[in-house]
């Protein structure tokens, strides 16, 4: 119950955010594009970060890179008055979907695993009926969430 209150506040924050606009980066990083949307010099942004315009020039470079810490990134957004977003979006669009994923791959492995050792027994079961024990063998998996979903 607590795990699924968790994951549904996380996934509601997450949908505030799933948006390909935020994920794509300006191909300059977000730093120098937002200065220039600005029009705010490298000076100027270094005296409120009180540094020079050449370790602005080297912050925009690491940046861009992607070799730039987090810490810093929320000193130059603080320096321009604006927000750092910062979070994790799953590629499927939500940690639900993203569990159900992972859960029926497993479901599949565990499934399929058992047919191979029935069919050596001459005992195979019919794809319909795979596809069902998959299902209920995921929702099951969704439902217990075991750790070994991200093995």
């Amino acid at each position: 119950m607590k795990k699924t209150l968790i994951l549904n506040q996380l996934d509601a924050k997450i949908k505030k955010l799933n948006s390909k606009s935020i994920t794509e980066l300006p191909s300059t990083g977000w730093i120098k594009a937002t200065r220039m949307a600005l029009g705010m010099s490298q000076e100027q942004l270094g005296k409120k970060l009180k540094i020079t315009r050449q370790s602005v020039q080297e912050l925009e470079k690491r940046e861009k890179e992607g070799t730039i810490t987090l810490k810093t990134l929320k000193e130059v957004a603080k320096a321009m008055d604006i927000q750092l977003v910062y979070g994790f979006i799953p590629n499927q669009g939500s940690l639900e979907a993203l569990i159900e994923k992972k859960a029926s791959e497993l479901a599949t492995r565990i499934v399929m695993r058992t047919s191979n050792s029935m069919k050596l027994e001459d005992q195979q079961n019919s794809d319909k009926r795979l596809q069902k024990a998959i299902k209920e063998r995921t929702r099951m998996l969704v439902n217990e969430m075991p750790k070994i979903l991200w093995d």
